[in-house]
């Protein structure tokens, strides 16, 4: 099982005039083989090159621009001003715009998510937060800046910790429209199919163990890797440096949550903005970085 350990991002969770200091640590990671393309010759990794696709030929950096395609075969140029405007100012906060009840989180918006810790002596606000949202029910509805991208997320209690989890934006999620679907509602189906049915379900029941699931062709490829490893053909990767963003202080919670209940603070009711920062990688044609190539699986 997946554990989170190296701090990825330092800042504050926020609402009212509260602010609790924290880190964010991975809670998953993402266990598929990686192929990467290699020449079968010298065993040299196989890059990616600038080709311009209509020519073949291979282009300078300098001349590449960033389009947004807009029409079928018809772009809108970007420049890199008009982008670095656009781009979301970076807050180092978790802010949380409104609380609702946690029933009413769909699972088709949860993306990614983050465990939130404490820091910088913030253990009772943490804890005080993580106990009112078990409490009521609730979870928070926030916005956070995370490497230059503005990101939807919930911040949920889950055992002694709180869990941020990044959600896909409403206008990302598909509606059901399209789909032809059986009526909702026992109508649809006899007694007998549904007690059947039932006693299959208590059947097959038990307790959630996520050591019970693996990935078996992940285990299988992983067991040939250690057998060629053995044999002297490993490779070494390189983790990337972690970055320190600066952290806020903590502030006196009593006082903090007088001033906000008397109207100090940012409304929790006021509506979270739907449109998010436009992307900017939409089809665009800009360099890609000189990398091992990977094909899927």
């Amino acid at each position: 099982m997946a554990t989170g350990s190296r701090t990825l991002w330092k800042g504050a969770i926020t609402f009212g005039l509260v602010h609790i200091p924290v880190g964010l640590h991975t809670a998953a990671s993402e266990q598929g083989v990686d192929f990467d393309w290699l020449d079968k010759r010298s065993m040299d990794p196989v890059g990616y090159k600038r080709i311009n696709k209509r020519t073949g030929k291979e282009i300078d950096k300098d001349n590449i621009v960033k389009g947004v395609e807009y029409e079928d075969g018809k772009y809108v140029i970007i420049s890199p001003e008009e982008i670095a405007a656009v781009f979301p100012k970076t807050t180092q906060t978790i802010e949380i715009q409104r609380f609702i009840d946690a029933n009413e989180m769909p699972f088709i918006f949860l993306e990614r998510p983050y465990y939130v810790a404490p820091i910088n002596k913030s253990d009772k606000v943490y804890a005080l937060l993580r106990e009112t949202l078990l409490a009521t029910g609730k979870i928070g509805l926030a916005k956070v800046v995370i490497a230059t991208k503005q990101h939807l997320a919930a911040l949920v209690p889950s055992g002694p910790a709180l869990v941020l989890n990044l959600l896909r934006w409403g206008d990302e999620v598909k509606t059901l429209d399209s789909l032809e679907l059986p009526a909702a509602g026992k109508s649809s189906v006899s007694a007998a199919e549904l007690k059947m049915a039932k006693q299959l379900v208590a059947e097959m029941s038990g307790e959630w163990n996520p050591e019970d699931f693996k990935d078996e062709f992940r285990l299988q490829v992983m067991k040939l890797v250690e057998k060629k490893a053995k044999a002297g053909e490993g490779k070494t990767v390189l983790e990337p440096e972690e970055e320190s963003p600066r952290t806020g202080e903590v502030i006196d919670l009593t006082a903090l949550l007088q001033r906000s209940l008397k109207g100090g603070g940012k409304s929790a009711s006021k509506p979270a903005a739907k449109t998010p920062a436009k992307k900017t990688s939409a089809k665009t044609p800009a360099a890609k970085k000189a990398a091992p190539q990977r094909k899927a699986a």
